[in-house]
Order: structure tokens, then sequence, then C-alpha cells
């Protein structure tokens, strides 16, 4: 039995949420190209992360729209997810980087402070639960993604 099929109805519910956001700054469309997207641009963790030529931190940001942050915020908590479950069971391989790195950008962005954001940093926050934050890889990967995610 999978609990997939609830978590993305959580996430999905949460990320409804009213957003509070600080202007109209448009999201740029390359951040808006899925989890397949972001997780191929990982691959390229610990150095730089790019989706055609946008740092993550630049995908996800409190300026942006309520409709861009939550879109995009449930990319970054598929892609989380997954690379959750993997780097769980393997802390100091691939997915710990890629995850730790996601988690560096999503810091280095500096949503989190109220509404959308800061429910979606409550939800990544809780994807680390069961992973090894301690982990040479997950750091790796952390320090990476705060400097140039």
């Amino acid at each position: 039995m999978s609990h997939r099929p609830a978590t993305a109805l959580v996430i999905a519910g949460a990320l409804l949420l009213p957003g509070c956001s600080k202007g109209d700054e448009a999201v740029p469309v390359a951040c808006r190209q899925g989890p397949d997207a972001v997780r191929a641009a990982l691959r390229d963790a610990p150095g730089p992360v790019t989706l055609e030529g946008s740092p993550l931190s630049e995908c996800i940001k409190d300026t942006s729209g309520g409709g861009d942050l939550q879109e995009i915020g449930f990319t970054y908590l598929s892609v989380a997810s997954r690379l959750a479950d993997a780097a769980a069971r393997d802390p100091d391989g691939r997915a710990a980087v890629e995850l730790g790195y996601l988690m560096g950008a999503f810091r280095r962005s500096r949503v989190g402070a109220q509404g959308v954001g800061h429910e979606l940093e409550r939800r990544l926050r809780s994807e680390l639960v069961r992973v090894d934050r301690h982990s040479p890889a997950f750091r790796r990967g952390e320090r990476a993604g705060r400097r140039g995610g």
C-alpha cells in the first residue's frame, strides 16, 4: 500500500491555502516544466543546477503570484518526496545530494515567511524526517544549493 496518493492530496490541499505575495513578478517559463525537468536538472548537483538558465531559487520566491508559488511548490514537493524515499535507503547516495541541493536552493529563495510559502516550507521539512540530514552527501548538496541554487 502506497502513501503517495494520500500525500499528494494533502500537499495539493495545503497549497491551495490563500497565498501572500509581494508583487506579480513572473516565474520563468522554464520553471513550469514539472517534476521530471527538476529531477533531470538536479543530476548536475552539487554543480550548478538550472532550468534553462534559471536557478531553482529563482523559480520559487515570495514575489511570485500565489498560483505560481502553488504550482512550483507542488513540483518541488513531488521531487522532494521521491528523493527522500531514495535518500532514506542510501544516505550517502546520489538522491541525498540532490535532495540536499533542492533544500538549499529553497532556503536560498527565502520563501516561507507566510501563507503558501510557509506551508510549502513546512511540507518540505516534513519530507526530511526520514532522511539523514547529517550525511556527507546531503550536506554537500545543501551547501551547494544555498550557494548557487
